[in-house]
């Protein structure tokens, strides 16, 4: 797949300060750069969801992994699989997220949480009463309340990334362990 729209240019300090986060300038940002205000609000606002803590770090991680193989986006994948690297998780597990449900390396709730995170993707959504209320005993309200809008929001960036055209740019090469391909979704890991 190709970009649908050409990158946009960002302004220079913009472009050093991705640089030196990333290594990279994260295409999905050029293609959005389009229009700046659309570009600097999505920057702003998943900074702030980048900053909630009520939630374990690898459980959102999972989470936002477990959409991006279910919507298809593989610069999703590559990036939150390089981002669980700098943050010192589980790159084991992190690497199996695009097969969970055959892999035996993650606890019930981290398959509950990528459940969940799945049926909130799934369109209509089929989060069920009981889901709800096995994370809620489990995890408490502030960080079901955060790790629901955690991935309401990891929806917006995925399907915005796949309706763009925006793939890989190979962030997790960078990662020790490669990262496992899911069977029979064409590109979805192709990080």
């Amino acid at each position: 797949m190709a970009l649908r729209l050409p990158k946009a240019e960002l302004p220079v300090e913009l472009k050093e300060n991705l640089i030196e986060q990333l290594g990279a300038v994260p295409e999905n940002i050029e293609v959005v750069w389009h229009s700046p205000e659309v570009a600097q609000d999505n920057l702003e606002f998943g900074g702030k969801v980048g900053a909630w803590k009520a939630a374990d770090a690898s459980l959102k991680t999972f989470a936002h992994m477990a959409v991006a193989a279910q919507v298809g986006c593989s610069w999703c994948l590559d990036v939150g699989y390089f981002q669980a690297r700098n943050e010192n998780l589980d790159l084991g597990k992190a690497s199996q997220v695009p097969i969970w449900r055959e892999s035996e390396v993650f606890t019930p709730l981290e398959r509950d949480v990528m459940g969940y995170a799945e049926a909130m993707t799934n369109t209509p959504p089929t989060v069920t009463d009981e889901q709800y209320a096995t994370l809620l005993e489990r995890l408490g309200a502030a960080a079901m309340v955060e790790l629901t809008a955690y991935i309401a929001f990891v929806n917006l960036a995925t399907r915005a990334n796949v309706a763009n055209g925006v793939t890989s740019q190979g962030f997790s090469h960078a990662c020790e362990i490669p990262l496992t391909a899911r069977p029979g979704k064409s590109g979805a890991t192709s990080a």
